[in-house]
Parts: C-alpha cells; sequence; structure tokens
C-alpha cells in the first residue's frame, strides 16, 4: 500500500472480528515500533503484547469505559500496551557524550519518553493499516494503572501510556460518523507560516 493511502486510511477502529492474525503479522506489528525515532538513542520504551484469549481477558478490566462502550474491540486478536521507561534517557543523557551527569529530569523540555513511546505506537497504528487491518489507542485511567501494573507484573520504572488493538475491522464496522469530518481542521487553520497567525 502507498504510504499516503496508510495515512489517509489511518483510523481508530473499535469494532473488530474475531479473526485470529497470522503470527508473523503480530510480529511486524510489534517490530516497526522498533524503527521509532527515540532521543540520544535512548530507546526507553517496552511493550506488553497480549495474543493469548486468557492474558487478553485479565486486560480488560482495566479498561471498563471501553468495554462498556465498544465491546467488540474484545474481539482484537492483539492488544499491545506500550511503555515509557524515563530512567534510560536520564542514564542515556549522563554519559559522557551527553554529559548529564545530575540526570535532573528539568533539563527535559519535554517528557521524551513519553513522546518517543507515543511515536512507536503510531508506527504500530501505521502498521496495522498497512497490514490490512484495523487499530486503535486508548488511554487506561489513573484509577485502574497500579491494579494493572499488578496484574501483569509491570516494574514501577516503566509507565503505561495506554493501550493499543490490532486485529480485522468487524463486516459490520460503522461508518464513520459525519461529525469527524466536519471536525476535521484543515492546514489552513493549523499551519502558521513563518510566524504565528500567518496561514498563506
Amino acid at each position: 500500500m502507498e504510504f499516503s493511502e496508510v495515512i489517509r486510511r489511518r483510523r481508530m477502529v473499535r469494532h473488530y472480528s474475531d479473526r485470529p492474525l497470522d503470527p508473523e503479522v503480530v510480529e511486524r506489528v510489534l517490530a516497526a515500533a522498533l524503527r521509532a525515532p527515540s532521543a540520544g538513542f535512548s530507546q526507553g520504551w517496552a511493550f506488553l503484547a497480549l495474543t493469548d484469549p486468557a492474558d487478553r481477558a485479565r486486560f480488560w478490566p482495566f479498561v471498563p469505559t471501553r468495554v462498556e462502550r465498544t465491546p467488540t474491540m474484545q474481539d482484537a486478536p492483539l492488544v499491545v500496551v506500550p511503555l515509557a521507561h524515563k530512567a534510560a534517557y536520564l542514564e542515556r543523557y549522563a554519559e559522557p557524550d551527553k554529559g548529564w551527569q545530575d540526570r535532573a529530569e528539568s533539563r527535559w523540555p519535554a517528557p521524551y519518553w513519553h513522546i518517543d513511546t507515543g511515536m512507536a505506537a503510531l508506527l504500530m497504528l501505521l502498521t496495522a493499516v498497512d497490514e490490512g487491518l484495523g487499530a486503535c489507542f486508548f488511554g487506561i485511567m489513573p484509577e485502574h494503572l497500579q491494579p494493572f501494573r499488578t496484574e501483569f507484573g509491570i516494574p514501577d520504572a516503566y509507565d503505561p501510556i495506554g493501550g493499543i488493538t490490532v486485529g480485522y475491522r468487524a463486516d459490520d464496522l460503522p461508518a464513520q460518523a459525519p461529525q469527524v469530518k466536519e471536525r476535521r481542521r484543515g492546514a489552513a487553520e493549523v499551519v502558521h507560516r513563518g510566524h504565528w497567525g500567518r496561514h498563506t
């Protein structure tokens, strides 16, 4: 599929069939995440991949709103939770070629451990489209994070940034709401050329 078509077709898919994924497809989706950029090549991320039905069943109680609103998300044969590892960045930038030996988080203008893990998540979403699949990124609410960590043995040093479902779209996938197209902001509205407020 042409890359421009992958971008055009990307949307959050919340309704899946229970058709299984080939293991090779799962591995390609996961491998794509490893090609994301990361500050200082810190690669401060990890990914909890849930393919076994029993493991996926253990996950869904931690996102009850998703289950309530779109129960067919549970049919997705792959769930991935991207995890950001801040310490990897602080340690990498304390090395001699970077020199931030105090490991001060205040040196960072933005939490790149979250940004880079988010870019890894986006690569998985795009790879899913390229494979002819649907995918969705969604949040895990703060009150559910610690129970989720406990259930899956996630170390405290790793922060879940959300969840991703991947699978075949349901045959009766609802059409995209017309409000989405109406609300989509165009380049003329959000791109400022040379100076804030200049759009042409």
